[in-house]
């Protein structure tokens, strides 16, 4: 009966809204009311709209402006649903914003493949290369859209991960914080690069790595969309004898332990309809870090990373996107472990099973998507939870074609896919359904001529 009632309301507000239109040329917001926001604190919802009480706006502009904040509150990634009715009376305007709350509180068990992808583990077919554990995710804690993490993973790969990210920790110059500590072990490390495919060492005994990273930012948040972050964090590192004598330029000058302190600045405007599948609307990020090495550890490097996207609706089910990104490492030295260019964060669709190491690269990706089918909600009758009984689901048809360029001047004699051309093409299926699930399973040609099915878990532009 609830879940029923609660249908009604919110599609009774779009129709309401829909149908609503004020007829003074001119209206003062008088009153912003929030309702279905069980644990979401309403000043937190404030501070992410556009408008205030006490704005005097334009009648015509009005709608716009709602289902632009409908939107925004929607990206928050804190409700299933976002809908919005408003009443005008004496140019004076009412409106409310009725929401349905998500599940906040997921005990995901880990269980994973301990390599950079599910299709390089497919490739070596290694069952005793998994991770288990237990991932703690609280989402919205206390109610301010505060993230707290916790991670506990045995396996191949042990981590124990803790991160905490405020938004606000003071609203009137919308700063927040985040705090993060992590510890990394595992029984086997990646020691070199040949013909663009990972070489690893497995110890018998005892482990060939460890990392232990602590790190705290300020976060300069105007709203979901736009942000800016200042982060400082502290690193060490360590490798086994056995490593340094089959890499001694593992670590460059560091032989086998490093410790290292890294100044981050970032920004971020992020103004894609949906965070999750992004159909219109577009992306920056732009970053700079600077690694400055302990002890004498290792020469300093400077970071530039940048990347920017744009999508676009070409017809009702037909969508275009197109995203460059590109990277910079300014060093006199460069370690092997500070190598990393293509294959991790970043990839040409195709060469999944390659890893690309450099000190620089530019990356141009686009895809053309065609919507199969797109449902609002499969109601689950057999759960009784509202957060969980709906499941939207839609599908689409993916043509993309990828290109890059890698450039490395220390590391790339052995490894014949740098200083050359990638590019890669093919067809895909993505599938994208509750709690901003995407999954992808893409056939792909690449420049070399080889073919492959890949699968994947999120949008790749």
């Amino acid at each position: 009966m609830f879940r029923f009632c609660l249908c009604v309301v919110l599609l009774l507000l779009s129709a309401a809204a829909r149908a609503m239109s004020c007829p003074e040329p001119v209206v003062v917001v008088d009153k912003i009311t929030f309702a279905g926001n069980a644990i979401t604190k309403s000043h937190v919802l404030e501070q992410e709209l556009t408008f205030a009480p006490g704005d005097t706006l334009a009648a015509e502009s009005l709608e716009p402006l709602l289902e632009e904040n409908q939107a925004r509150l929607l990206n928050l990634r804190l409700f299933h649903q976002v809908a919005y009715a408003y009443s005008c009376q004496g140019g004076r305007v009412e409106i409310t914003y009725q929401m349905q709350e998500r599940f906040y509180l997921y005990p995901v068990p880990v269980f994973d493949v301990a390599e950079r992808n599910f299709n390089a583990w497919l490739e070596r077919k290694d069952w005793g290369r998994l991770d288990y554990g237990l991932n703690l995710i609280r989402y919205n804690f206390r109610g301010r859209n505060e993230n707290l993490r916790l991670r506990v993973q045995q396996g191949f790969n042990r981590r124990l991960e803790l991160a905490y990210r405020v938004p606000y920790i003071s609203r009137r110059h919308q700063l927040g914080a985040e705090f993060s500590v992590a510890d990394y072990r595992s029984r086997a490390i990646s020691y070199k690069h040949i013909r663009n495919k990972q070489h690893f060492y497995e110890q018998e005994t005892g482990l060939p790595i460890r990392r232990t990273a602590v790190g705290a930012g300020l976060i300069h948040r105007q709203n979901v969309q736009r942000q800016a972050g200042l982060r400082l964090s502290y690193h060490q590192e360590q490798i086994s004898d056995s490593v340094l004598l089959l890499n001694p330029e593992y670590f460059g000058e560091a032989a086998g332990k490093r410790e290292y302190m890294r100044l981050e600045a970032y920004k971020v405007v992020n103004l894609r309809n949906n965070f999750a599948y992004p159909l219109t609307g577009s992306y920056l990020e732009a970053g700079v870090a600077q690694t400055l090495f302990l002890h004498g550890a290792g020469m300093p490097y400077t970071a530039i990373r940048a990347k920017y996207a744009h999508y676009a609706r070409l017809t009702d089910k037909l969508y275009y996107a197109l995203s460059a990104e590109g990277q910079l490492r300014l060093a006199k030295e460069h370690a092997f472990a500070d190598n990393v260019a293509l294959g991790f964060r970043s990839w040409v669709r195709g060469y999944e099973l390659y890893v690309v190491g450099g000190q620089h690269y530019a990356l141009l990706k686009q895809g053309l998507s065609r919507r199969l089918f797109g449902l609002d909600g499969i109601r689950l009758k057999f759960i009784d939870n509202p957060k969980f009984n709906r499941v939207p689901l839609a599908m689409y048809l993916s043509a993309f074609a990828d290109a890059a360029y890698v450039e490395d001047n220390v590391y790339g004699a052995k490894n014949p896919l740098t200083n050359r051309l990638l590019a890669g093409a093919g067809l895909g299926l993505h599938l994208v359904t509750f709690y901003d699930i995407v999954l992808r399973l893409e056939y792909a040609l690449n420049r070399e001529g080889e073919k492959g099915l890949y699968f994947g878990t999120s949008f790749p532009i």
